[in-house]
């Protein structure tokens, strides 16, 4: 039913089925060795509860790496709640999910992910504190988007200096798979930098604001990862990198916001054999997390957030280079350098 492999080293994993609001819900801890685990609550209308266990605790240890090689003091966590986000929300299922989180007395801080808004953590954080990425209260920040945006902007040019050899991304085609808070930003800073944009999106209407707003070109939800572009932007859900897909892609760079873009490890390898550049998901995504990072600290400062989402371009170049010496791909390289520094804190 799943690859039990998807277990490994995770340290908690909750699910909650509250009767009353029709909640369903999982919670994964992957790793608390650099501090509470931090990770983003999904609300997506899952096939079954065995995909959505399969997505959290995927995307839990891709936290754990994202927060270390981020520089964070925070550990690897995530939760998904079965539902469509467009129809099943209320305020008591958000209560229940609060409650839930409380439970774990601080070992998981939730924040927004795909499919929820502020205004549902805020109800969230009516049933418990362990929550970020607020409108309001002490060190609140609101919507972390924009610097997630802004970490995958950087990223973009960091892959178009290593495989293009140019320190600018005007005049490039960039294709942009999914619209939302992150992917609206990304495509903003992209056509301020100059870029050509090619667009796509389950939702219509944001398709249109993008396409008003910045001149972009719309792409039919089946093609848009195989269109000539120079970058490949995946902004959407993950898995999208996968034995059906690869062949097929033309880009030479995928650098996007989405979480698990590669349906496997091995993928990685197999678009470095046919020489695309890959720029590890949870590397590049990390100004979200970053953000949240800057609310768990205390007095909230926007200087150190801007600071060490800058540091994404830096850490990038480096796998690129590792992955050029030594001839292995980028995730690969990417997996052994968290595992370096969460091994590292665990020593000490």
């Amino acid at each position: 039913m799943m690859d039990i492999n998807q277990f490994r080293d995770h340290e908690q994993v909750v699910y909650l089925h509250d009767k009353e609001t029709g909640l369903k819900a999982f919670i994964a801890v992957h790793d608390t060795t650099l501090g509470p685990s931090a990770g983003g609550c999904r609300m997506w209308k899952y096939d079954n509860e065995v995909e959505a266990l399969n997505d959290v605790l995927r995307l839990s240890r891709g936290m754990s790496y994202k927060n270390a090689v981020a520089g964070l003091k925070l550990g690897g966590g995530k939760a998904v709640i079965i539902g469509d986000s467009g129809t099943d929300k209320s305020e008591a299922l958000f209560r229940a999910f609060g409650r839930m989180v409380d439970s774990l007395g601080g070992k998981y801080i939730s924040a927004e992910d795909v499919g929820m808004t502020v205004e549902d953590l805020e109800l969230i954080a009516e049933e418990t504190p362990y929550v970020a990425g607020l409108n309001k209260g002490a060190h609140a920040s609101g919507d972390p988007s924009p610097f997630t945006a802004t970490g995958v902007f950087l990223g973009i040019k960091a892959a178009v200096k290593h495989k293009l050899g140019k320190d600018s991304v005007a005049g490039l085609t960039i294709a942009v798979q999914g619209l939302g808070h992150v992917g609206y930003h990304v495509c903003r800073q992209l056509h301020e930098a100059g870029a050509k944009l090619l667009v796509s999106d389950i939702n219509q209407d944001s398709v249109n604001r993008v396409a008003s707003d910045f001149g972009a070109e719309t792409v039919d939800l089946d093609d848009i990862l195989f269109v000539d572009a120079d970058v490949l932007s995946p902004c959407a859900l993950g898995a999208i990198i996968n034995d059906d897909t690869i062949d097929h892609i033309k880009a030479s760079i995928i650098a996007g916001a989405a979480n698990n873009q590669l349906a496997r490890d091995d993928h990685g390898q197999a678009l470095m054999d046919r020489g695309i550049l890959y720029a590890p998901d949870y590397v590049i995504n990390a100004g979200g997390i970053i953000n949240i990072a800057a609310e768990t600290r205390g007095a909230y400062d926007v200087t150190w957030v801007k600071g060490k989402v800058e540091k994404i371009y830096d850490s990038l170049t480096v796998i690129f280079e590792r992955s050029v010496s030594e001839s292995r791909p980028t995730n690969h390289i990417a997996d052994e350098l968290a595992n370096e520094i969460i091994q590292a804190a665990r020593k000490s």
